[in-house]
């Protein structure tokens, strides 16, 4: 008898709502849900394989202990006594520095993963923490920490009111969308061109994204901030700037003015390959739209200038009065963000804390650039101890990091690895304990992350589809487990962890002058939270305390999860509005447009003016059926178009006399690999790109469908030494590279 469950799917940012068949304990289909709140039925191929997904026979099913040098399976008992024998000693003996923490990307698509890993980083004070966002986001992060005195304040476009859209840098028809989080994306955008507006899109490659446009702009690869900032200059040139009701929210307008005015449109557009006149244009659209936006993603954030970019983005975005209104970028408000401060000055973002001991990297986010992981590993210096033992939460960066061949040789050389993760993957099968996570139907889920960057606000809560399997562990309580081994409480009830939690925050909570709950016992408040777990305890609280929350009482229609489990399609909370100047978290209380950090960084971008790129420039690319590496182990996920192919223009196809379908070995600072060729007028010339997470050659993995076309690891050209200085983030597009047909080496 089959019977039917909804789920939220996991599987990439969008987070469209699926509604599932279940044969006994098997998911057996997967379709839109068309009353879900958010995605109103959208689904793309990846929700349609969530059964695939879920049911892969590679996924691991009980946890994995080295003995005698082999990864063996073994008890829950076993593995977090081994967890606990080998992260104290490291601690107690060289610091708890010495214990690094890398953070995947699937982290912020669990419940799990959100919940737990800041317990663990908080309880072990280690500063050696490394995330997928130094590959991928961080550029934005710090950009609105600067602007806004909030990494996490990130505007989004209003896509479903827009009436001009500006991309750059980014292809959600693909990607289905990064940092604004919307389902159906394409059919937003399909909407803004019907009720006539204007969608232009500038990226080196022309994407499906860059087919829909009615004007697409190839732009030479990591010149994105010198075309904006020549977009800002003729804003102030031409008298365009209307900062509107943003005006008395703004700090430095002049002193901008004053920093841009080198980058015109004639200095920039030999660097960009776009001409001056077309620069003036889209500045002037812009302006004059009745609303509009500036969106850009990871083509902008993986570049050397990948934080000047981004605070450009959100420049234009205030200079045109588009910032915080209907229609332009707005800041999004999650039902499980903290209860709303009052306006005014606050605490601020600083960078650079503190620094990397081997290359000196400064902080950004409490984080350390990712592409240093190896060296802080396997390089000794006086300042400090090396990381010795390594937890590593659903990552895999010997593939997702510059330089994998280094990282793999340095995992290797650590005296301890833990690994949470589905897979013995690539970096997982160097791990001395791998502990497995049960399949996402068996989890429950509440996307804590994305609904802060989603373009309606809305709140869904899912339990598990699916009973936890016999022998598995759920993800809340293996995570919960990990933070009592690696923090000298192994043994204690898991349940401990989520009581700290709660009894920490509403003790904070009757403390401050902005809260319902002021003045209340904390233990009374606790009294009254409901759910069946630990995670569900949580999450009631956050619902309550938050900006739609009953606030335990204070407001008898206000969300708990109570009234969210009464609703399994979510609740709608409505379309984005203006909130300024309440998000801003900066020492003046106002958008700082022209931060020291920012000012110290321009001379930089000044220089790039005169730069040109010798030969070919490499960027990545990414298809719809793929985001992390593991999906290529599900087969309706790989073949057709997503293939590990070098895209290459027929004009340098030609001069270098490389054929499509020919083997061409592609090297770069880092090393080299070879991959077939795909001639193709998708890249501009000049330019060529290979697609990310490929490389499944390694031995000693257990993916056995990605082994079969293994593909090849488009970061070993990288040699990690390339970061955007603000933000650390790894440089992986517009990096030079050289060719040769393989015959011919």
């Amino acid at each position: 008898m089959s019977r039917t469950a909804l789920r939220i799917c996991p599987l990439c940012e969008a987070t469209c709502g699926l509604t599932l068949t279940i044969e006994g304990t098997r998911v057996t289909g997967a379709r839109g849900d068309r009353d879900d709140v958010f995605s109103k039925g959208f689904i793309c191929p990846k929700g349609a394989s969530f059964g695939a997904v879920d049911g892969d026979p590679d996924r691991l099913r009980t946890p994995l202990v080295r003995k005698d040098g082999e990864l063996r399976e073994a008890t829950w008992e076993e593995a977090f006594d081994a967890v606990a024998a080998g992260i104290r000693p490291v601690v107690e003996r060289y610091g708890p520095n010495a214990v690094g923490a890398v953070l995947g990307n699937p982290n912020v698509h669990t419940m799990a993963g959100a919940l737990y890993p800041p317990v663990l980083l908080a309880g072990l004070g280690t500063r050696s923490v490394f995330t997928a966002s130094t590959v991928d986001q961080m550029p934005k992060h710090v950009s609105s920490g600067l602007l806004f005195g909030d990494a996490n304040a990130i505007p989004v476009p209003d896509l479903d009111h827009t009436d001009h859209l500006l991309l750059i840098g980014a292809n959600p028809l693909e990607s289905n969308g990064s940092l604004c989080t919307a389902p159906d994306f394409p059919g937003k955008l399909k909407a803004l061109k019907a009720r006539g507006g204007t969608l232009t899109v500038i990226d080196p490659r022309r994407t499906r994204t860059a087919k829909l446009a009615d004007r697409h702009l190839a732009i030479r690869p990591g010149t994105d901030a010198l075309l904006l900032a020549a977009m800002a200059y003729v804003l102030f040139e031409e008298d365009l700037v209307d900062t509107g009701e943003l005006t008395p929210h703004l700090l430095g307008l002049d002193e901008l003015r004053a920093e841009v005015q080198d980058f015109t449109p004639e200095a920039v557009a030999d660097a960009c390959d776009i001409d001056a006149g077309t620069i003036r244009t889209l500045a002037r659209e812009l302006a004059a739209a009745p609303t509009a936006a500036v969106y850009a993603r990871i083509g902008s954030c993986t570049v050397p200038h990948g934080t000047l970019a981004s605070w450009l983005v959100d420049v234009l975005n205030i200079l045109t009065g588009n910032l915080d209104r209907p229609g332009g970028a707005l800041f999004p408000q999650a039902a499980t963000d903290r209860t709303p401060r009052p306006a005014g000055p606050s605490h601020g973002f600083a960078l650079g804390r503190w620094h990397s001991r081997v290359s000196r990297y400064p902080e950004a986010k409490g984080e350390l650039p990712i592409s240093a992981l190896a060296e802080e590993i396997d390089t000794a210096t006086p300042e400090g101890e090396p990381i010795r033992a390594l937890i590593a939460v659903a990552s895999n960066p010997v593939l997702s990091v510059p330089d994998g061949d280094r990282l793999d040789k340095a995992l290797d050389s650590l005296d301890f690895m833990v690994s949470v993760d589905p897979y013995l993957n690539e970096t997982s099968r160097h791990a001395d304990v791998v502990l497995p996570p049960p399949p996402p139907s068996q989890s429950p889920h509440h996307d804590f992350a994305f609904n802060t960057l989603a373009v309606r606000n809305q709140v869904r809560y899912n339990r598990p589809a699916v009973p936890l399997e016999p022998g598995r562990m759920a993800e809340t309580e293996i995570l919960a487990r990990l933070v009592l081994a690696a923090t000298g409480m192994h043994g204690a009830d898991p349940s401990a962890v989520d009581d700290l939690v709660v009894g920490q925050t509403l003790g904070k909570a009757v403390k401050e002058s902005h809260s319902p709950v002021q003045g209340r016992d904390p233990k009374e408040l606790a009294a009254q939270l409901t759910g069946v777990s630990g995670p569900e305890r949580r999450l009631d609280m956050m619902l309550r305390l938050g900006p739609y929350g009953d606030g335990f009482g204070v407001r008898p229609d206000g969300l708990t999860l109570e009234r969210l489990l009464a609703h399994p399609h979510g609740i709608d909370l409505g379309p984005l509005a203006s909130r300024l100047p309440q998000p801003l978290k900066t020492r003046s209380g106002k958008v700082e447009l022209l931060a020291q950090p920012i000012v110290d960084d321009l001379p930089r971008l000044r220089q790039a003016l005169a730069e040109r790129p010798e030969g070919l420039v490499l960027v990545g690319r990414r298809h719809l059926r793929s985001n992390n590496s593991w999906m290529h182990n599900v087969p309706a996920l790989t073949g057709g178009t997503n293939r590990c192919t070098l895209h290459i223009h027929p004009e340098d196809a030609e001069r270098l006399g490389v054929t499509d379908g020919a083997a061409v070995r592609v090297k770069g600072a880092g090393g080299e690999v070879i991959a077939p060729v795909e001639v193709t007028d998708g890249v501009r010339p000049g330019v060529v790109s290979l697609p990310h997470g490929w490389g499944h050659n390694r031995p000693g993995t257990r993916l056995n469908h990605a082994a079969v076309d293994p593909g090849v690891n488009v970061n070993q050209l990288l040699d990690g030494s390339l970061l955007d200085p603000l933000s650390g983030n790894a440089v992986l597009n517009g990096v030079p590279v050289k060719l040769a047909t393989v015959a011919a080496l």
